[in-house]
C-alpha cells in the first residue's frame, strides 16, 4: 500500500539527543521500513547505541531486500544489530550502551513491527486504536526500569516482540520515544489518529505537546497509509 509519513526528532529540554529516527522507502518492492531507537540516559553514549542498532538494523533490510519480511527475517536483523553493538562497544573503552528499538515495516498490506524496550508503536483504524505494543519496563523501588532492551553486554536482553497484522486503507501508525508517550496526553495522541486530521496538522500537534509537557527527547513518525 501506499503511504505517506511524518517524522521529528527532538532534544527538548535535555542537552543532547539521544533519540534517532530513520525511514527507507523502497517502492520496487512495495515495502516501507521505519525505525525508531532511543539511547539508555542512564549507561554511557546512548546516542551511539541508537545510531549503530538503527543503521544495522537498516542496512540488513536494504541487504535482504528480496525477502518478504517476516518474524524470523526482523529476528536475524536484530541478531546483527545486537552484534554490530557489542562490537562497537569493545572497540570504544569497552562500555556497556543501551538502546530501545521500535519498528514497523509496510510490505504490501501486511504491517510488521518489533518492539524491545519501552519505545512504542500504535495502530489506529477509524480513529480507533486496535493494536499497542507492550512496553518492557517495571516499577522497581519507585523507578521505572526497562527490562529487555540492546544492552551491549547482555544478548539475552535484546530480544524484542514482534507482531504481524493486516493493514486497511485508511489506517494510521504512529511510533514514538518515550519522550512522547509518556509525557503527551492519550487523547492528544487519539485525536491525530483521526482520518480528517492531515499529516502537516498531526505534527504541528505533537510537537506543541511535546514541547509543552516532555521532561526528555522526543520523536516520533507518524504514517498515513493508503496516501
Amino acid at each position: 500500500m501506499d503511504c505517506r509519513f511524518i517524522a521529528f526528532s527532538e532534544k527538548g529540554i535535555r542537552r543532547s539527543n539521544q533519540d534517532i529516527c530513520r525511514i527507507i522507502e523502497m517502492p520496487e518492492h512495495n515495502r516501507s521500513l521505519f525505525v525508531l531507537c532511543d539511547g539508555m540516559g542512564g549507561h554511557d553514549m546512548g546516542d551511539v547505541a541508537a545510531e549503530t542498532v538503527c543503521n544495522a538494523l537498516c542496512e540488513y533490510w536494504i541487504e535482504h531486500a528480496m525477502e518478504t519480511d517476516s518474524e524470523e527475517k526482523v529476528r536475524k536483523a536484530c541478531a546483527v544489530a545486537w552484534k554490530e553493538l557489542y562490537e562497537r562497544s569493545v572497540r570504544v573503552l569497552p562500555v556497556e550502551m543501551g538502546t530501545t528499538l521500535v519498528m514497523a515495516s509496510v510490505e504490501g498490506d501486511r504491517l510488521t513491527v518489533a518492539n524491545c524496550g519501552d519505545s512504542r508503536c500504535y495502530l489506529f483504524r477509524e480513529g480507533q486504536l486496535v493494536y499497542q505494543t507492550v512496553d518492557h519496563a517495571e516499577q522497581r523501588n519507585g523507578w521505572e526500569v526497562v527490562t529487555r532492551c540492546f544492552f551491549s553486554q547482555r544478548e539475552d536482553a535484546a530480544v524484542p516482540d514482534i507482531t504481524s497484522l493486516t493493514l486497511q486503507q485508511g489506517d494510521r501508525v504512529f511510533l514514538c520515544s518515550d519522550g512522547v508517550c509518556r509525557f503527551v496526553p492519550e487523547n492528544v495522541i487519539l485525536d491525530c489518529a483521526q482520518s480528517a486530521c492531515s499529516l502537516e496538522s498531526v505534527e504541528m500537534r505533537l510537537r506543541r505537546a511535546c514541547e509543552e509537557s516532555s521532561k526528555d527527547n522526543y520523536s516520533g513518525i507518524f504514517v498515513s497509509i493508503g496516501g
